[in-house]
């Protein structure tokens, strides 16, 4: 299989995680307008399965290092399985508090909140769990992005500002719910895994192999988590399973596989870094995607057009906090 030769391959697949978790999204919302987010996650969650076995059966069954992907599905005990699905369970849940959050309260709050929760507490628990990188320069990189993130929180509030309908106490406590799970959903995942992808110890999963099983979790739990969301939505009406098929064109269909399909590279890529790059480097890298999804707002979807000088002055500086800590971060593994 596949693995990264040196840290600096594995840095720049954790940069492009980072710009993959922080594009998808992109998908949805050209979606939206026809398409209800519950009905797009169906094809999102296909299109993740889609994805982990085009990368294990060419990546995952290629070269002479490590495992192949379908026998180190056959060798993997109880354990990993239990371990990677409950990691996509985890996930599943957590990204759609967050979205649903989002469409309460707006992303002023809720995805700051949800994703600033995840960021940090996930660095922690996977540094404690896998004690790579120097914990100074990890955690100074965590922090520097963690500004970047409030400042991000805090010019979307000045240029959605008078606008009350987007306060809910139920966003926020979809947010924080939210954003607590996804700190976890890394490291069940890790947990699945060998640390060393050359020689994998006997039982535990390689990247190729975690990644369709966390895949398959998530496309399970759909039939509750998302579920719930069709039928008690957090705004407009209540769907039905046939929805899928009536109002969906082959088109619409086509953006969620994509959405799905360019969340996985950038997961796929996050695990498969992590040997070299450590998972809580890995992890912390592509939680990046914050600013990721900023940069799309401002510059492609204009969502701060017509902003006042101050609101484009806070763009300006989260975007320096947030280079500062991504090159931190980077430096504690190097």
């Amino acid at each position: 299989m596949f693995i990264p030769a040196s840290y600096s391959v594995a840095v720049l697949l954790c940069i492009i995680t980072m710009f993959c978790w922080g594009s998808w999204a992109n998908t949805q919302k050209l979606a939206s307008k026809s398409w209800p987010f519950p009905l797009f996650y169906w094809d999102y969650s296909l299109g993740i399965i889609l994805c982990t076995l085009i990368f294990g059966f060419t990546l995952g069954s290629t070269g002479e290092e490590g495992r192949s992907f379908v026998n180190d599905l056959m060798q993997a005990d109880t354990s990993a399985y239990g371990s990677a699905l409950l990691g996509g369970i985890i996930f599943n849940l957590a990204n759609l508090l967050i979205v649903a959050a989002i469409d309460i309260t707006g992303m002023a709050v809720a995805f700051p909140i949800g994703i600033g929760i995840a960021l940090v507490m996930g660095v922690v628990v996977n540094y404690l769990a896998n004690p790579v990188g120097d914990p100074f320069l990890l955690f100074l990189g965590v922090g520097l992005v963690t500004i970047a993130i409030i400042i991000d929180a805090i010019a979307y509030k000045n240029q959605s500002q008078g606008d009350s309908s987007k306060s809910s106490s139920k966003g926020m406590v979809y947010a924080v719910l939210g954003g607590v799970l996804m700190a976890f959903f890394f490291r069940l995942v890790a947990a699945s895994m060998s640390t060393n992808f050359v020689t994998p110890d006997v039982g535990l999963f390689t990247p190729y192999s975690a990644v369709f099983v966390f895949g398959i979790g998530i496309f399970l739990s759909n039939f509750v988590w998302n579920s719930y969301f069709m039928f008690k939505p957090v705004s407009g009406e209540p769907m039905a399973y046939s929805d899928y098929f009536k109002l969906g064109s082959l088109k619409t269909h086509i953006v969620g596989l994509l959405g799905g399909i360019i969340w996985c590279i950038g997961m796929s890529f996050s695990l498969i870094a992590a040997e070299k790059a450590g998972f809580a480097i890995s992890y912390g890298l592509g939680q990046g995607a914050t600013m990721v999804a900023a940069t799309w707002g401002v510059f492609i979807w204009k969502e701060f057009a017509g902003a006042s000088k101050k609101t484009n002055q806070l763009i300006a500086l989260m975007f320096v906090f947030f280079i500062a800590g991504l090159v931190t971060i980077v430096m504690a593994r190097g």
